[in-house]
């Protein structure tokens, strides 16, 4: 059950509050007694309550009385306020991050083999974005079939802004398709990169006949393989993170080898 306490105020102050409202206009003893905070903590209190503009005082009175504000406008009041914090803490994080980005930095890619794996259509999204994120040089992507991730949803969103960010720091990205898959990829895919992506100087999209299998080439050292599923070869089933300088060169041969060969994607 929602509390005042919720919105950031004290047992105490609740408890004030929610007298106030009952009683109407009270002095500090009336309202002691009527909310059970003790005489030595009341005015505190009371002086809290003004501050967050949830009770009013009438000082020309004696003893001093008080009075809440309307429910409504207090509670919009206390909404206002946890936002204002929240957007403060916001910024404090983005602050820190922003700080620790600039400190942690990643060793060079190791010459030895690494690999993991990511199973199901949301762990298998992650991991593809997770290095899409962590390119500093150049994206190649070769797509045979809309499990590439540039497919409807929320993962074909996060994917073309991933593609926006490593753009915006000075990625060059290569996509190379099969010669029909534009056409049988949805509609907002094209919506998008005509109007987000298209006109970038360092973004371009070929096709070409008899592309096979999908993959992610990531700054020619690491490749992103998706298994596709066994019950529908459309759909992704599992995604391979293989760290391996032979293999990331094989790949960018066979990829420059198609490329070259390629046709500009017209829409």
């Amino acid at each position: 059950m929602a509390t005042l306490r919720d919105l950031g105020l004290s047992e105490y102050e609740a408890r004030a509050y929610r007298a106030l409202l009952d009683a109407g206009p009270a002095t500090a003893k009336e309202l002691s007694d009527a909310s059970g905070v003790p005489m030595g903590r009341v005015y505190d209190v009371l002086n809290s309550l003004e501050r967050h503009r949830l009770a009013r005082s009438q000082a020309a009175s004696r003893p001093k009385k008080y009075v809440a504000v309307e429910p409504d406008a207090a509670l919009d009041r206390l909404l206002e306020e946890k936002k204002r914090e929240l957007d403060e803490t916001a910024k404090q994080y983005e602050q820190v991050v922003g700080e620790l980005s600039t400190e942690l930095e990643a060793g060079e890619p190791p010459d030895e083999q690494f690999w993991t794996a990511a199973v199901g259509p949301e762990e298998t999204a992650d991991l593809l974005l997770e290095r899409l994120a962590a390119a500093d040089d150049r994206v190649a992507m070769i797509a045979s079939a809309p499990a590439s991730g540039l497919d409807l949803g929320d993962i074909g969103e996060s994917v073309m802004e991933e593609l926006e960010a490593a753009l915006d720091r000075g990625v060059d990205v290569s996509v190379l398709m099969e010669q029909d898959l534009p056409a049988r990829l949805p509609e907002s895919v094209g919506r998008q990169y005509a109007e987000r992506v298209a006109a970038h100087p360092n973004f371009e999209v070929r096709t070409a006949e008899g592309v096979r299998g999908t993959f992610t080439l990531v700054d020619d050292a690491e490749v992103c393989l998706e298994v596709p599923s066994p019950v529908d070869p459309e759909k992704s089933f599992a995604m391979i993170d293989l760290k391996d300088p032979e293999f990331a060169g094989d790949a960018r041969e066979r990829f420059q080898s198609r490329w070259a060969e390629a046709e500009p994607l017209r829409l």
